[in-house]
């Protein structure tokens, strides 16, 4: 029998202009259709989330455990002068994220 894989290792969150941006692990608790793939923006000041917002998609195959499919994001970066959240994944796959109007890009 093989083992359950280990839950994702924690990511290091990035600030901005006054919010802090996090890798949401676990989004099914919250309802949502996948566990990793997704970051938080909070308010700084007041610790209110302001939005999340799907990265990536993470497709599984019905075939096998949902949890060994998982794909975390493993890094943020922010380029203040892009103003742009950079995010890795554990496929080696890095997307951009346009902190003006929310856009993805994978580069």
């Amino acid at each position: 029998m093989q083992k359950k894989r280990s839950g994702p290792s924690r990511v290091a969150p990035v600030s901005h202009k006054g919010v802090r941006y996090e890798a949401l692990n676990w989004g099914k608790t919250r309802g949502l259709e996948q566990n990793g793939g997704y970051i938080i923006a909070i308010d700084e000041k007041t610790g209110q989330e302001l939005w999340f917002l799907k990265v990536y998609e993470v497709v599984y195959d019905g075939n096998m455990e949902e949890d060994k499919q998982d794909v975390f994001i493993i890094k943020l970066t922010v380029s203040r002068w892009r103003n742009r959240l950079t995010v890795k994944n554990e496929r080696g796959e890095s997307f951009a994220i346009s902190l003006k109007d929310r856009t993805v890009t994978l580069l």
